[in-house]
């Protein structure tokens, strides 16, 4: 007979609350061309790493955060909400986690960066605390080949 408890930490079963990687990369494809979207193998790739996070409401929220700490600053590295679902307060919810998670481990500053043309993004970044830092110029490539602006932003973890 099986100890239930051994079959809990199985490592062939799939942890139903683990981030899967495909889901992952599909709502990025929903939401990003430019930066482009980020490959399933990408999003693996990243949750590998022992300093990456992600902040969500489970395995199918319709937002989440990706973040870095190292050396005590943080990065968020993306963050997306399906288009359909927008402006109900997800992504400030995944923000407002980006900052607790990234805390948590060691980070007392974080910083990003955000297409220059992004009105919408900027405004709710700056709205949740972040300040212009400077500026990468022609950091993003669109499909089209033409270059676009990164706007770093930065902020103080409470």
């Amino acid at each position: 007979m099986t100890d239930p408890d051994q079959q809990a930490l199985d490592p062939q079963e799939p942890d139903p609350q683990a981030p899967d990687p495909q889901k992952l990369a599909a709502l990025h494809t929903r939401c990003f061309t430019m930066p482009r979207p980020w490959s399933a193998d990408e999003f693996t790739a990243l949750l590998l790493s022992p300093h990456v996070f992600l902040v969500s409401d489970g395995p199918d929220s319709p937002a989440f955060a990706l973040g870095r700490v190292v050396a005590g600053e943080a990065e968020l590295l993306t963050i997306a909400t399906d288009p359909d679902q927008r402006r109900r307060g997800l992504a400030r919810r995944c923000l407002a986690g980006f900052d607790l998670q990234a805390k948590a481990m060691g980070a007392d500053t974080a910083f990003l960066e955000v297409a220059a043309g992004n009105a919408a993004a900027i405004a709710l970044y700056t709205a949740c605390g972040w300040q212009g830092t400077g500026l990468r110029r022609g950091y993003y490539r669109a499909p089209d080949g033409s270059r676009e602006d990164a706007q770093i932003m930065g902020k103080s973890l409470p």
